[in-house]
């Protein structure tokens, strides 16, 4: 099989798996969500939607997170981990934010990337589940099903970022980013895989998962 018809197997069967994927966060605006990723780094989806609740009864703006000590954010994140230094972010981005932005999150790759805490992979999140800018998120989950698929030569996550955004079509970028993200929970895990018994290794996985 080729490389062709590998991206129109995956495009297939994730949408068949998955048609309309939901964000796995939970929020109420921009602001919430940028926040809520900021805390899902190194931290499951399901741990930050019991956290976020609590911190965003005390502060759910940025203007009043500006009001609340660093010190009481963390003890609230605490569960998220990294919680001196996600504190820290939450409190400096709402700053700027309010001096810079009107207290609005802007729709802008840089000016997302500028914000404390806020690295590439958040940026792409934001633009594309809040605003619906196409963009390629990759974090080290799809960077290991996309190498596993034979699809990047998996050096890292940047290649395997632009290798996505030269295979797949722009239009289903945003759904494609937490298709596979579901699909590797679901059927492709980092720890007790099974290459044989999955939808799509099992079919073009590399020659390497079943002879490790």
């Amino acid at each position: 099989m080729n490389k062709v018809e590998k991206v129109q197997l995956v495009l297939d069967t994730l949408q068949e798996l998955y048609p309309k994927p939901t964000i796995p966060l939970d929020s109420r605006d921009s602001y919430t969500h940028l926040i809520a990723v900021l805390l899902s780094a190194q931290c499951t989806d399901a741990r930050v939607n019991t956290v976020t609740p609590t911190l965003f009864k005390r502060a759910d703006r940025p203007q009043k997170m500006v009001k609340l000590a660093v010190e009481e954010i963390r003890q609230i994140i605490r569960p998220c981990g990294l919680a001196p230094r996600k504190s820290q972010a939450i409190w400096g981005l709402s700053r700027i934010l309010l001096d810079e932005h009107g207290g609005e999150v802007p729709v802008d790759m840089e000016a997302l990337e500028r914000l404390p805490g806020v690295g590439h992979k958040t940026a792409q999140v934001v633009m594309a589940q809040n605003f619906g800018v196409p963009t390629f998120p990759v974090d080290t989950h799809i960077h290991r099903l996309i190498h596993r698929w034979g699809l990047s030569n998996g050096k890292n996550v940047e290649q395997t970022e632009k290798d996505c955004k030269r295979l797949f079509p722009e239009y289903r970028w945003n759904d494609l980013h937490l298709q596979i993200i579901y699909f590797g929970r679901e059927y492709c895990p980092a720890r007790g895989h099974h290459p044989a018994q999955c939808p799509l290794c099992s079919k073009i996985g590399r020659k390497s998962l079943f002879t490790a």
